[in-house]
């Protein structure tokens, strides 16, 4: 890893950004939350916190107590909170990671993703029946309350879940349905895209016109899923967001994308990029 890289991604303390409606950076990010705004908490590959404008709080992708980029101090999982919904966009244990404990904490809370995947959940006892909800592309739900609409759309991508045995160290592997990604559209109007894991498909294009998201988190690291170059297209031709956070780089050695080279190959773009660390808040 090159000493710029490394720099980027060193694990500092969380920084907080509140981002106007032009974009702009300003103080004051508690303030901006109680006067309506949405705060978005990047804790490393896809793990996301996002609290609505009333408080609402939704997990996407909890891979957290054994991922080696998020902060030390956020792999205590109860330094999550309260949580109103757990959103997974497919079976992979870098995302689903630490569903199973979050939904043993949170025993009345909503987990919501493909609905094979969220079949295997429930068969594996991960979650229970009242928590488990199973839905599909293009199918809306909102469960953590009638203003927040979620929305499932496609990814481009594999999906299963492996399980290992704790005494054996026997692997398993199962169905984990069909991969996802999120479209929120939060109670103040504001839509965040969280693409999940995916390569570049037509459909982008489809889904930035008719869903038209505010703020995109999409992942850069190759292999896997988009590196720079096909994130930077997805970005500039097909979906045109406001904002993007680019995420699912450098936290395992395949995952070589890095920011720069997305920012590099986006070129002169009216998306303003926020190349935040795990850890980071924005505000918007």
């Amino acid at each position: 890893m090159d000493m710029e890289r490394r720099e980027f991604l060193k694990l500092g303390g969380a920084l907080t950004l509140t981002l106007a409606a032009g974009g702009c950076a300003t103080g004051g990010g508690q303030q901006q939350m109680q006067g309506g705004k949405v705060e978005v908490h990047w804790l490393g590959q896809a793990a996301t916190k996002i609290t609505s404008p009333t408080g609402k709080v939704i997990v996407i992708d909890p891979f957290l107590t054994n991922n080696p980029k998020t902060p030390q101090e956020h792999k205590n999982l109860d330094r999550l909170g309260q949580i109103d919904l757990i959103l997974v966009t497919h079976g992979h244990g870098d995302h689903v990671g630490d569903v199973r404990e979050l939904a043993r904490r949170h025993p009345k809370v909503k987990v919501a993703g493909p609905a094979g995947l969220v079949a295997t959940m429930l068969d594996l006892g991960w979650v229970t029946g009242e928590q488990g909800i199973r839905f599909g592309k293009g199918g809306r739900i909102n469960p953590a309350g009638p203003q927040i609409t979620v929305t499932q759309v496609r990814a481009e991508h594999s999906s299963e879940v492996t399980v290992t045995d704790p005494t054996t160290k026997k692997s398993t592997t199962y169905p984990g349905g069909e991969p996802a990604g999120f479209v929120i559209e939060f109670e103040n109007g504001f839509k965040l895209y969280h693409m999940g894991d995916t390569g570049l498909f037509g459909d982008m294009r489809f889904i930035g016109r008719y869903y038209q998201p505010d703020l995109i988190m999409i992942p850069i690291g190759g292999h896997f899923v988009m590196d720079p170059r096909d994130a930077a297209y997805a970005t500039n031709r097909m979906l045109r967001p406001k904002h993007a956070i680019p995420f699912h780089y450098g936290t395992f050695p395949v995952l070589k994308g890095t920011p720069q080279e997305y920012q590099k190959f986006l070129g002169d773009t009216s998306t303003q990029v926020h190349p935040i660390n795990p850890g980071d808040k924005l505000t918007f």
